[in-house]
């Protein structure tokens, strides 16, 4: 990545007119106690759902297929449970992109993984936060929002947001501040639905996200479902969408962001975190 366009690209994540969209690649320098990485991308997550063994070949395709057969299987709290239990009770070491955008602070923020480590950057500082949801009655909305006063969290309803507050989208969901997940193919294919509809994003976010570019961090963009997710959560973007850095695309990636006018740059996201570009967060 040449210095220019590091620091254009560190300019508009601080002045907000680049939104970071983190993705299970931003999380591969992070571990537990014992010294495990967390697991993060979709092998790794079926595996550590299977307590350690690999699935059939036909489940280990996606996590989605693999959790939606748990659920057959042995019910949706089973899954509710292993996504708890690793990213709500284990305890892990910070991720260094996590902990060099905290820095930023970015006044908008996608992350389509299941941790915690962005809410935990914002702690201290009010902010919105938005957690996907799906197949559950009585709304349309396919989110639950949430706001922070710098200390708690109180559900809102979206004419009760602030949207001068930085907002945390996490649209696979969280176990914080209240367990909610995008897991399974079922719970997809409603969410993907809604999103579609305009369901699935806060109308303050839909108004403010007009213009904005994206980086995608730690993103591949293998697989339909993030594909899909990424289509629609991006609605609206100026033009080029964005940047995505991927340091050994697929040429099915590198026609996925063509489509999306998103600009690929060949590289690990590490790049970005560089002595020069650190240089530029204190000036």
């Amino acid at each position: 990545m040449n210095s220019t366009l590091r620091n254009q690209l560190i300019a508009g994540l601080k002045d907000g007119s680049i939104v970071p969209y983190i993705g299970p690649g931003a999380l591969t320098d992070v571990v537990s106690g014992t010294g495990a990485p967390m697991p993060a991308t979709s092998d790794d997550m079926i595996i550590a759902m299977n307590g350690g063994k690999p699935m059939s070949p036909k489940l280990m395709y996606e996590f989605s297929r693999a959790a939606m057969n748990i659920e057959l299987k042995r019910g949706r709290a089973t899954v509710t449970r292993f996504l708890n239990t690793t990213y709500g009770e284990t305890a892990w070491s910070r991720s260094a992109l996590h902990d060099w955008l905290k820095e930023i602070r970015p006044a908008y923020v996608i992350d389509i993984n299941r941790d915690t480590q962005i809410i935990d950057s914002y702690a201290g500082t009010p902010h919105n936060l938005i957690l996907g949801c799906a197949r559950i009655g009585g709304t349309s909305y396919r989110f639950k929002l949430y706001a922070h006063d710098g200390t708690t969290y109180r559900e809102i309803t979206p004419d009760q947001a602030d949207p001068n507050l930085p907002a945390l989208f996490k649209p696979m969901g969280s176990p914080k501040p209240e367990p909610s997940y995008i897991a399974s193919d079922a719970d997809y294919v409603d969410f993907i639905t809604e999103l579609m509809g305009g369901f699935g994003v806060p109308p303050f976010l839909k108004r403010s996200r007009k213009g904005k570019r994206y980086l995608l961090l730690g993103m591949r963009l293998n697989r339909d479902t993030e594909r899909m997710v990424l289509s629609d959560i991006i609605h609206g973007a100026g033009e080029p969408a964005g940047w995505a850095l991927i340091e050994t695309p697929t040429a099915k990636e590198r026609r996925f962001l063509a489509r999306q006018k998103i600009e690929l740059v060949e590289c690990n996201w590490r790049e970005l975190m560089s002595e020069s570009a650190a240089l530029q967060l204190s000036e």
